[in-house]
């Protein structure tokens, strides 16, 4: 068996124009001072990392370790959450998504794609760089906004956007095999990969191939109503990524998983600080401690109560409490008698 690593904290939802969030190095000594030993960083911003810069330049790629490691943590994965969301956008969503590419893209759907697609491609190329072995992205989605049965799906709707979906990402795919990283997809609601049975669909469309993994966060699950521990028993060997972040879902007589349109604190479902919500950390940390998992355990903060420092600082210990650090021994192992297939053979009453 092996120990998860961490904790680690992605970085996206704290970085800011004030210090300490404004710089790759400020943000790792804050880090490091809560008790995380990683950070994950998203690419979108120079003053972390310049991902084209990482992708041609190992010695960069070395200098900006050694800077971080300097501030008492390591980069343990690179993040391509909104470049991957745009790999494929249905047209409602155009003007929502427009911001997250750069201004002179804004407005062209097709530039736009083009350019996140490479924006992807030059992150694997970085994550071997850095010495990294996955990456955290989105799929984009071309389906969501038919997402429930009605009005009724034409047939061959479904088929064709998984389709064009598996066509847009198979080059994607086969970038990270050149470079030996796996490509881990937050399976989200908003994505088209946003539960097993989607996952699988993209599966069958990319000949299942080796490097489409799964970053594997049960907040999701839990706003959905998906067993989120059945489900690392189903794809535990997909999942090479792990967003610690909790949530809880209250049902009422006015709404449900869908929410009436109405914000985050009056949702029936909404994310939580680590140990404020319902998922039932001590029995995910056991099973992919079964299932030799030895990624990063990152914490995610998303929060509408509580103030995201706090959480950070509460964060970083609600994980290390809950890493398990595995045994080397069988705990029975001081009963343990010699044998022999001789011996074997006399307990079954077979010589």
């Amino acid at each position: 068996m092996k120990t998860l690593k961490g904790p680690a904290i992605f970085l996206a939802q704290f970085i800011d124009d004030s210090e300490p969030f404004d710089s790759i190095e400020s943000m790792a000594k804050w880090a490091a001072n809560l008790g995380f030993v990683g950070i994950q960083v998203p690419i979108g911003n120079p003053k972390f990392i310049d991902v084209e810069m990482a992708a041609e330049s190992k010695t960069y790629c070395d200098e900006l370790s050694g800077r971080v490691q300097e501030c008492g943590v390591q980069i343990s994965e690179l993040s391509t959450h909104l470049e991957g969301q745009l790999v494929a956008v249905h047209p409602a969503y155009d003007e929502l998504f427009d911001g997250f590419a750069p201004a002179s893209l804004r407005g062209n759907p097709q530039a736009r794609t083009d350019w996140a697609v490479e924006q992807v491609k030059l992150a694997a190329h970085a994550s071997r760089n850095l010495g990294l072995d996955a990456h955290a992205t989105f799929s984009g989605s071309l389906l969501w906004p038919m997402v429930y049965p009605w009005p009724q799906r034409p047939d061959g709707l479904v088929e064709e956007g998984f389709r064009e979906l598996g066509r847009r990402w198979q080059p994607i795919l086969d970038e990270f095999e050149r470079w030996g990283v796996d490509c881990c997809y937050e399976i989200h609601p908003g994505e088209d990969l946003h539960d097993g049975v989607t996952f699988e669909r993209f599966l069958d469309e990319v000949a299942n191939h080796s490097r489409a993994n799964v970053l594997y966060d049960p907040s999701h699950f839990m706003l959905q109503q998906l067993d989120y521990l059945s489900f690392i028993d189903i794809y535990h060997e997909r999942i090479k990524m792990f967003h610690v972040k909790d949530a809880e879902f209250n049902p009422t007589g006015r709404q449900g998983v869908y929410g009436g349109y109405q914000d985050w604190l009056r949702r029936s479902g909404r994310f939580r600080s680590l140990g404020d919500g319902q998922i039932d950390f001590r029995s995910i940390f056991s099973k992919l401690a079964g299932y030799d998992f030895d990624g990063w355990a990152v914490l995610e903060w998303e929060c509408c109560l509580k103030h995201q420092e706090d959480g950070a600082r509460e964060g970083a210990s609600f994980i290390r409490d809950h890493i398990i650090r595995v045994t080397d021994k069988a705990f029975d192992e001081f009963v343990s008698v010699d044998t022999d297939q001789q011996m074997i053979r006399r307990v079954l009453g077979l010589s």
